[in-house]
């Protein structure tokens, strides 16, 4: 016996489709907060664990060479899953937030060519060992401070801007405490501060979400770090 063909759903009612528009809006921003949690969470931890351990490789509690390997594993580590996350989460989007977007990221690649050149000129100079560690540190979390800074205001983002302004005085207050005390407040101070808005997002990503205050999300926050 044949069946009889299932009618039709009934049309949602405006109301009903609002609501779905919203549950919808704060599904992704939600998902855009974890993901910004992630990618801070890592960067702190590296933060935390590679200047660290240069750290105690100066008090010579660790050999300079675990430092160095263990540093290296976790940049190259945490940069290749950055670009690889950003990367995947760009697909898909067009428009002024794609340009908008490289146009950020970009500015990341020329200031730190610049930082290289004007640095590497420096050393030629005769800057002692410890004169240029502190150059380096120092000038590294100023770029990055600014550009964090920038980025805070290209997605309105007060985090991100938080994280900025925190990240410029971490860099300050690292070449005033000397060597090997700048490492220290590197690994607490920087790390730390990724680490706070990595908690941050998480509570934000947890609780019911804004769909209002997305924040700068996985794409803008990969570019800034």
């Amino acid at each position: 016996m044949t069946q009889p063909p299932t009618p039709p759903e009934p049309p949602l009612s405006p109301a009903d489709s609002l609501a779905l528009i919203d549950a919808q809006q704060a599904s992704r921003t939600r998902g855009k907060h974890l993901a910004s949690a992630l990618l801070c969470g890592i960067w702190g931890f590296a933060y935390l664990v590679s200047w660290g351990a240069f750290y105690l490789a100066r008090e010579r509690v660790l050999p300079d060479l675990v430092a160095e390997i263990l540093t290296t594993v976790l940049i190259v580590g945490v940069i290749v899953f950055s670009a690889v996350f950003g990367v995947r989460s760009s697909q898909g989007v067009r428009g002024p937030s794609q340009v908008v977007g490289a146009m950020y990221g970009f500015s990341w690649t020329l200031g730190f060519l610049a930082l290289v050149a004007i640095n590497v000129g420096l050393q030629q100079k005769g800057l002692t060992p410890d004169q240029v560690t502190l150059l380096w540190s120092g000038s590294v979390l100023l770029l990055v401070g600014v550009l964090y800074l920038a980025g805070g205001a290209v997605f309105h983002s007060w985090p991100h801007y938080a994280v900025g302004a925190w990240t410029m005085i971490t860099g300050a207050a690292s070449v005033y405490v000397g060597v090997p005390g700048n490492f220290l407040v590197l690994s607490l101070a920087g790390g730390g501060g990724f680490l706070v808005q990595a908690g941050y997002y998480t509570w934000r990503g947890l609780r019911p979400a804004d769909p209002g205050c997305a924040g700068p999300g996985p794409i803008g926050l990969n570019a800034a770090l």
